[in-house]
């Protein structure tokens, strides 16, 4: 039995790693880097040492460095959690040379895995269903694209090493392969170091089927049914689920039987999940589905798999890993009720999903139980970093049903209280509230299809600015009188808005969400009313919640977070106005990939001007109109900060 556990790892899967471990009496060492001095991780394991700078590549991606804290602190085991180091089969070597165990599988099943065209080589001779492709080692771009004709359009272009849809790129047509190669091939180069690919045949109307397995070390293999995760944005999963909507018994053995038959193929040993695309285009079937890979580590989704089977899969790692068989036999293993996991990031939904950083200066998801689960690795008053993956929480919600199930979440996802960075919450609220997935019509493609309607769209809703103005009015009026040391006891000080001449009207001038506003409000006795663009009067949204925090406010409601400052006017001062200049800002924090444009250049609406990496994503920055580059001050290979300066754009006059 393992006796001290050593995490590799930070965030929601170190805490989830830990909660199991210390229920199991097991000792726990936590390793952090420079950001995470203070993480959430940090403070609940029994120890906690400093392993480096705030880079992943210097800190949680520096395999020889863990090892040596490892054995320092006497650890007997090392879990990886999820991402950084959990399938990299050398340091699965090291640590099993090092006298340790590795929590996972052996060396050798990580590397059979590891690269999909391999792996779908030995899944092809393990009678398991693959879709049809080129899988081979000729990288010539002449020769990828003929193949891509033979199999014939749309096809998928895949980086044979790594996952989470990077290095991926769907073609729909010839004259688009050259550009989407060279693209998944520089994002794969840039994440996994590796940058070959390979070519499949995409299926038009795709379902994302996972199946949750387990090996021990006596040869017994078991799976735990499956997960949907169809739901996805750039190949990232954004809802997961479990089980799958459609599925029948029938093809959950048939599923069942070639995940297990995966697995057997490798010698595995662990939790994996071997991953399935379905064909739904007429209904899912026992022969519609092919393999797509196997992820050798516990998934990011694993929470709805342990809420229908009532098995803790961390647990079953740890005694598997210290030599125990599986503690179920598959006929000993059911499903109850439906599972619905949402991961909460902080994004801004409206504005191309960029990430979003910054204290949160609120929190508060709800409470858990036995039907609502939160794994996060972020309290309230804690940072979302530039450095790491932005989620603040994972939040599985469990009901009778699939309907319950979205249900409840929905209700959960539009009272959540999160307030600092934007995050995606109306964005998953809504989500759940979509027709077509409500009625199980629904594919990967699902998101982008519905994008338009998922985002929030139009000014914020007049009751909730209300609202924010009310509170913002408080505030100042709060400030005014510590300024000048009044008594709140005068009724000279009183805000009531009582005047002999009858009720007070003025306009007042707010920022809202960085934006000058001006709005006509009058004062009742219960506070404040605004004038709304239909010229009828508006009350606060008695729903939407108010969190002070210094001098901002933040507003949110159904979702939504809205920013509230007051406006402050000096001599000369035209800060708070929008500039016309046509300077074009670098949107997030990141590193600069590629600059397509040189000063006086000229380009057209919808042109790449440049390109940055944040959070292991390129996000393209396009011209928003035709004009003529000028002052450019970035270059490809730069470290950036979010709102700095890139260019101008200078406006082409429209020819007469």
């Amino acid at each position: 039995m393992i006796k001290s556990l050593l995490i590799a790892n930070r965030g929601e899967i170190a805490c989830r790693i830990i909660k199991t471990a210390e229920r199991m009496g097991i000792r726990t060492i936590a390793v952090y880097s420079k950001a995470d001095e203070d993480a959430l991780h940090v403070r609940m394991a029994d120890e906690a040492h400093f392993i480096g700078a705030a880079p992943a590549s210097d800190s949680y991606l520096r395999s020889g460095r863990i090892l040596s804290v490892a054995r320092e602190a006497g650890a007997d085991a090392i879990h990886p959690g999820y991402g950084f180091l959990s399938e990299n089969a050398d340091f699965s070597e090291l640590t099993d040379d090092a006298g340790m165990v590795f929590v996972g599988p052996p060396p050798s099943a990580i590397r059979a895995m590891g690269l999909k065209d391999k792996a779908k080589e030995i899944m092809a001779d393990a009678g398991v269903p693959i879709v049809p492709g080129y899988h081979g080692s000729n990288q010539g771009a002449d020769f990828l694209k003929r193949k891509a004709y033979e199999i014939g359009y749309p096809v998928l272009i895949k980086a044979v090493a790594g996952g989470g849809g990077k290095g991926m790129r769907k073609v729909s047509k010839a004259i688009e392969f050259d550009d989407a190669l060279e693209a998944a091939k520089r994002e794969a180069k840039a994440a996994f170091g590796n940058d070959v690919v390979l070519i499949e045949k995409f299926v038009e109307s795709p379902r994302h089927i996972e199946i949750q397995v387990f090996a021990d070390g006596q040869g017994n293999v078991v799976h735990l049914f499956e997960r949907d995760c169809s739901l996805q944005r750039r190949h990232q999963k954004v809802v997961e689920e479990a089980p799958a909507p459609g599925m029948t018994q029938e093809i959950r053995n048939a599923m069942g039987e070639a995940a297990c038959a995966a697995a057997r193929a490798v010698d595995y040993v662990g939790a994996g999940t071997v991953e399935f695309i379905a064909d739904s285009a007429g209904g899912l079937s026992e022969t519609g589905f092919y393999f797509m890979e196997m992820n050798t580590r516990l998934q990011v989704e694993h929470p709805v798999t342990e809420m229908i089977t009532g098995v803790d899969l961390v647990e079953w790692q740890l005694r598997v890993a210290g030599g125990e068989s599986l503690p179920a036999k598959q006929q000993e293993l059911s499903l109850t009720g439906h599972a619905v996991e949402v991961r909460i990031y902080a994004e801004d939904a409206d504005n191309g999903f960029l990430p979003s950083i910054g204290r949160l200066v609120a929190m508060d998801l709800g409470e858990d139980g036995d039907a609502v689960r939160i794994d996060s690795g972020v309290e309230q008053g804690d940072a979302i970093s530039p450095h790491y993956d932005p989620m603040i929480a994972k939040l599985i919600v469990h009901g009778d049903n699939r309907d319950e199930a979205l249900d409840a979440m929905e209700k959960r996802l539009r009272d959540a209280r999160i307030a600092g960075p934007i995050t995606n919450l109306g964005f998953l609220a809504r989500l759940c509230a979509n027709v077509d997935f409500r009625n199980q019509k629904f594919d990967t493609g699902l998101i982008d299809n519905n994008l338009d309607t998922l985002i929030a769209s139009g000014p914020v809703n007049d009751s909730t600015v209300c609202a924010g103005l009310g509170k913002l009015i408080e505030m100042q009026q709060q400030r005014l009188r510590a300024e000048h040391r009044q008594n709140d006891a005068s009724p000279w000080n009183a805000s009531d808005g009582f005047q002999l001449a009858g009720t007070r009207e003025l306009d007042w001038h707010f920022i809202l969400d960085g934006q000058m506003q001006s709005v006509r409000v009058r004062f009742q006795a219960d506070g404040v009313e605004m004038r709304g663009e239909d010229d009828t009067w508006v009350q606060a949204s008695r729903s939407a919640y108010c969190r002070r925090d210094v001098a901002k406010l933040y507003v949110l409601a159904d979702g939504r977070q809205s920013i509230f400052e007051q406006a402050r006017f000096e001599a000369g001062d035209d800060s708070q106005l929008v500039g016309g200049d046509g300077t074009i800002t670098v949107p997030m924090h990141g590193k600069i990939i590629a600059v397509t444009v040189a000063d006086g250049d000229s380009v057209e609406q919808g042109d790449m001007l440049f390109s940055v990496e944040a959070m292991k994503m390129e996000h393209a920055v396009l011209a928003p109109s035709d004009g003529v580059i000028a002052e450019l001050s970035i270059a490809a290979g730069e470290q950036v900060e979010n709102g700095i300066s890139a260019l101008k754009l200078i406006k082409s006059e429209p020819a007469d």
